[in-house]
């Protein structure tokens, strides 16, 4: 019988002076202690403020600033503080979005229990049933039956609407995918900022545009010259232009992908994988529900305080095994259970093939050594390790190097007649060295 040992614990002795943020398992990165929580990516956070708040400058270094002497009564102030205002909102936005808690569900710390299986409920006294977890569950949800999968990572089942992020290595609340832009995972507590950033990026990319047209504009209306010229006159507003035309229809494309999302109450991840529009959606409630739902619902308080102190777990007690066994550091239900299992096996056949390199080891050595033997030993060694049924002791791991009755009685009629003879020298390096050790 096979003892899976409990699992070991680095951590075990400074538990009790580190925070849920030091010791947490998933790829997040965290800021002032805490109390941001951002995605593995979060340097791509950067590029994108960059993104923003770049061009913006040099509309109103540019642009903006030229126009306030076209616009009286304080309109041509007011162009470049709406777009300050605006820049700096959508950059709130994009903080709130990344910087925290996007909906994760707390891993167990041990796998659930195991039910047996079914062909093995009537097992007998003196035998352990083979145990397992299924992979897939059917739970009840306000009447309707979800199918919920066991995330090996987590060691849970994941809610309705859950899935596991790989970059981010957590489980996450309806989740809908992870964005690089905003480096962190959108899920049920930030996707309202998420599509209230994209849509502002939207409006401010609009705002720009618009506003490097009229400047053209009015540069034609001015000198009386041509657009084309009026535009080689101010080449930040042609760059600004390209640009923004070019981020309206990534930002503007993904604004109305996401109004269809929350328009049939879906997230992205199950509008790629289960295509809801070719059966009925468990989820939708009509558009004036759906937009609600998204939009004017509480946002659920997070399940994790990463600023919380480890609490000490006690350890696993060591489970036995027999049939099927599942170790407590399994990872994937049934993957492990039969790593677990040959793990077992790999050890003893590792085992068994040192014990027969040991053994070609030994035999090998001898047969150089026999030479100075009489026909007689030489003859009952070789049927000693060539007799089918009967393992020779030679590589015998047990700590000792036993030889056969027949081969040691015939050993010690040599090195007495050697010993007569004067040659005893091969006889007794024989005997010496098959000794116990």
């Amino acid at each position: 019988m096979y003892v899976v040992p409990p699992p070991e614990r680095s951590d075990s002795g400074s538990n009790g002076d580190l925070r849920v943020y030091q010791t947490w398992k998933g790829s997040n990165i965290f800021f002032l202690q805490g109390r941001f929580v951002f995605g593995p990516d979060v340097r791509s956070l950067a590029l994108t403020i960059c993104l923003i708040a770049v061009p913006v400058t040099v509309f109103c270094i540019f642009v903006a600033r030229k126009l306030m002497d076209d616009f009286s009564d304080n309109w041509g102030v007011s162009i470049v503080a709406v777009a300050v205002v605006f820049t700096i909102y959508d950059i709130i936005l994009l903080l709130l979005t990344s910087g925290r808690d996007p909906g994760i569900i707390p891993r167990n710390a041990h796998p659930p229990e195991p039910e047996p299986l079914d062909g093995n409920m009537d097992a007998g006294a003196g035998q352990t049933p083979q145990l397992r977890l299924p992979r897939i569950k059917e739970v009840e949800v306000n009447g309707i039956i979800f199918k919920v999968k066991y995330c090996d990572t987590c060691m849970l089942y994941r809610p309705p609407r859950c899935s596991h992020c790989s970059i981010c290595n957590n489980c996450v609340e309806k989740f809908d995918h992870h964005c690089p832009w905003v480096g962190q995972c959108i899920g049920l507590r930030n996707y309202r900022f998420f599509f209230m950033f994209v849509f502002s990026t939207t409006l401010l990319c609009i705002y720009v545009f618009a506003f490097c047209w009229v400047y053209i504009r009015k540069i034609t209306e001015s000198e009386h010259t041509t657009i084309w010229k009026a535009m080689l006159k101010t080449p930040a507003s042609i760059v600004l232009i390209i640009y923004t035309f070019i981020a309206m229809w990534f930002v503007g494309g993904l604004t109305a992908f996401h109004l269809y999302l929350i328009s049939t109450n879906q997230t992205t991840y199950e509008n790629f994988r289960y295509r809801y529009d070719r059966r009925s959606n468990p989820h939708n409630k009509g558009v004036v529900n759906n937009f609600k739902e998204t939009f004017y619902s509480a946002i659920p308080p997070s399940k994790n305080d990463f600023r919380a102190m480890v609490h000490r777990e006690p350890p696993l007690p060591p489970r036995s095994v027999a049939g099927g066994f599942m170790s407590p550091n399994m990872g994937k239900a049934s993957d492990d259970i039969e790593m677990g299992r040959k793990a077992v096996w790999a050890d003893m056949g590792s085992a068994n093939g040192d014990a027969k390199n040991s053994n070609n080891e030994r035999l090998h050595v001898r047969d150089g050594e026999l030479g100075e033997l009489s026909p007689d030993v030489r003859t009952t060694v070789d049927e000693q390790s060539d007799r089918p049924g009967r393992r020779s002791s030679w590589g015998r791991k047990s700590g000792s190097w036993d030889m056969s009755p027949e081969v040691m009685a015939l050993a010690a009629r040599v090195v007495e007649q050697n010993q007569n003879g004067g040659g005893s020298s091969s006889g007794s390096g024989l005997v010496a060295e098959n000794r116990p050790t």
